[in-house]
């Protein structure tokens, strides 16, 4: 194949709908729009999953089960590794320092403790929730693990 002998694919591009220029045009008068009502109106529009008359989708299909997604109690996650390079040896890390560095977003935030990585320091560490290796971790370099209420 030489690329003078490529042409184009018939079909592939159709011409555009060149609205209200005329009878010939074939979209002239109504612009398509039909005669009179709502759909002929400028400003109308459909609204999405708007099904006129007919039972929408939505209530068509039943609600079954529980959902725990609304309920559930959701952590942030800080690693011990994380700890670890960021603390020095001997220090006490509260939810507030650990917003101070970042590692954490806010107060309201839950925080749990997870064991990934290596502690080489003694660290006093609070927080709302720990992971057993996390506490075997801290405890095993002689700091101390605190639960807040």
């Amino acid at each position: 194949m030489l690329s003078n002998e490529i042409t184009a694919i018939v079909g592939a591009c159709a011409k555009r709908k060149r609205i209200g220029r005329g009878k010939g045009s074939g979209h002239g008068k109504t612009c398509g729009r039909g005669h009179k009502g709502a759909g002929s109106r400028s400003g109308h529009s459909v609204r999405l999953l708007d099904e006129g008359g007919q039972m929408p989708l939505f209530r068509r299909l039943p609600k079954r089960g529980f959902n725990n997604a609304n309920f559930a109690t959701k952590y942030e996650v800080v690693n011990v590794s994380q700890l670890d390079r960021i603390f020095s040896d001997g220090q006490t890390v509260g939810i507030d320092e650990l917003i101070g560095v970042g590692l954490v977003g806010n107060r309201k935030s839950k925080v749990k403790i997870l064991g990934d990585g290596e502690l080489t320091k003694k660290l006093d560490v609070l927080a709302h929730k720990f992971s057993k290796s996390a506490k075997d971790k801290i405890s095993g370099c002689g700091g101390s693990v605190k639960v807040v209420a």
